[in-house]
């Protein structure tokens, strides 16, 4: 449930605590391990006050995964591929800023990471001037390419416990699309 800000008091302090209720059990267990019931007890409702704002944990999850997808690409609207630098420190800076909470469900093996990558793909497939030689499918399997890479690079540096600091993991990840993209792009 999208909030308006013209909701009452007690509303959005029963959305709130749905909401982090629910981001604390996402840093105990797995997506698929988590009940209504068990989200209810933890946020202090009953069952029907979840259900009365989210028909279920999948509408809540996709809520929350589009709202993020939705500030990220904010945040990229300027970008191309051409700033293939700023583009990925913009995504590991925003995934610091997020925090435990984000890094779960970005790193997720499940069905969960797929709605977001969709989310922040179709909203930045707007302006690519650098690949209009190319033919859509070609377009995107550089898309692909350079969203691979760099969520790849991110989970692996996640689930190592980010041994190396983020500016550095920034830099590694951004020599390897560039690298990788120099040819395309230059073309």
């Amino acid at each position: 449930m999208k909030q308006n800000g013209r909701e009452d008091l007690r509303v959005r302090r029963t959305l709130e605590a749905i909401r982090r209720s629910f981001e604390s059990l996402m840093l105990e267990k797995d997506y698929e391990k988590i009940t209504v019931t068990e989200l209810a007890e933890r946020a202090m409702i009953n069952k029907k006050t979840f259900y009365a704002y989210y028909p279920s944990l999948d509408d809540l999850l996709a809520q929350i995964q589009d709202e993020l997808s939705e500030e990220f690409a904010r945040r990229t609207k300027n970008y191309t591929y051409r700033d293939i630098d700023k583009l990925t420190r913009e995504f590991f800076m925003f995934s610091e800023e997020k925090g435990p909470f984000y890094e779960k469900i970005t790193c997720s093996d499940s069905i969960i990471r797929s709605r977001m990558i969709r989310n922040v793909t179709k909203a930045n497939d707007r302006k690519y001037s650098e690949l209009k030689q190319y033919t859509e499918y070609e377009q995107n399997l550089i898309r692909t390419f350079a969203n691979s890479v760099t969520l790849s690079l991110y989970k692996q540096w996640i689930m190592d416990g980010k041994k190396v600091p983020v500016e550095r993991i920034i830099q590694l990840t951004t020599t390897m699309i560039n690298d990788g993209l120099k040819e395309i792009i230059e073309k």
